[in-house]
């Protein structure tokens, strides 16, 4: 079953479940986060819930995107307490490029394996621990709260400053944190994490300030286990054409990481595991249209779609103009 949340012609909020490629609204319902939570009040499942809620009409996911009503398959009443983050070096293939931005920028050619390649190996070796151990921690980034998430269909700002407005195809695990300070999560989504890969280029430790861009994820969310082979396809549109596409691969067949330990290592903070907050994760990506030497402009459209997460997830990119920040005192 998958989920989605959207606009109805009256202009409220509503979710609707997808099931065998038809979208019925559920019942009762105006927010996945307001389930979640009754799920939890509750100490039962989300599909559970859903079901004794009931489902109503038939809706269009294509009328809907089309329409710009498509929200994020997640959100929270207030954004702040939406947490998005995500893991580097996780997938098989990962470390090529940006082993290859490091090594032409410190030498480390002639010097030794780079720390991109060093953290990658890591994860080969001890990122899928046997028998419930945890393993090696990965790579991890802060990238915004619930303001930074971008709705399906709705331009991806870039800002004024930014060298470069690249897509990332990736999965993103969606958590809610239950009021024993526990995350429970809900399932995964497709993600688009946006990121500013010139800047990472000059120095490998600009990458905290090249992931604090915009993101969007959905349009559905996937409840349930991630399969361990996901395999979609990642484009980009100019003027209507498609200007390049390649295949990415996800799930644990593709990872050198278990997802069970790249979560630990995000939730083992207990600055992650407060009541009520959202958490959306992502795991990463080897595919990217940076590394083929491809530089985008305003107005492009990424795509990413995959169909066990249902509906394409769309974007065009746009450019913002630079706003000036004045700091003052006011003491």
């Amino acid at each position: 079953m998958n989920l989605i949340q959207y606009f109805d012609l009256n202009g409220a909020r509503a979710v609707a479940a997808v099931e065998n490629g038809t979208a019925r609204q559920v019942n009762d319902a105006s927010s996945v986060y307001e389930l979640a939570i009754a799920a939890l009040s509750n100490g039962g499942g989300l599909a559970g819930l859903i079901a004794a809620r009931g489902l109503g009409d038939t809706v269009d996911r294509a009328a809907i995107l089309a329409e710009g009503r498509m929200l994020s398959p997640i959100d929270h009443p207030d954004p702040a307490h939406l947490y998005v983050t995500g893991t580097g070096l996780t997938h098989l293939g990962s470390a090529a490029t940006r082993d290859a931005m490091h090594t032409a920028n410190s030498g480390a050619a002639e010097t030794g394996l780079t720390d991109t390649m060093k953290m990658f190996r890591m994860g080969l070796e001890g990122g899928k621990p046997k028998g419930g151990l945890k393993g090696v921690q990965p790579e991890w980034f802060y990238k915004g709260n619930g303001y930074s998430v971008i709705h399906p269909g709705h331009p991806i700002p870039s800002p004024g400053f930014a060298l470069d407005a690249g897509e990332e195809p990736e999965i993103a695990g969606i958590y809610v944190i239950d009021q024993n300070g526990q995350p429970r999560r809900l399932g995964f989504a497709l993600a688009n994490e946006f990121s500013d890969h010139v800047t990472e280029r000059v120095n490998y430790l600009y990458l905290a300030h090249s992931k604090l861009r915009a993101c969007s994820i959905g349009p559905e969310l996937r409840v349930g286990d991630l399969p361990r082979h996901v395999e979609g396809m990642s484009r980009i549109y100019r003027d209507g054409q498609v200007l390049w596409e390649k295949p990415f691969l996800s799930g644990e067949d593709n990872m050198s990481h278990t997802i069970d330990n790249l979560e630990y290592h995000h939730f083992k903070y207990e600055l992650f595991r407060h009541p009520g907050d959202v958490h959306v994760h992502m795991f990463g990506t080897a595919t990217l249209s940076f590394a083929d030497g491809i530089s985008t402009r305003p107005d492009d459209v990424f795509e990413i779609e995959e169909p066990q997460f249902g509906s394409p997830l769309r974007n065009p990119v746009r450019r913002q103009n630079e706003h000036p920040v004045i700091i003052g005192n006011i003491y």
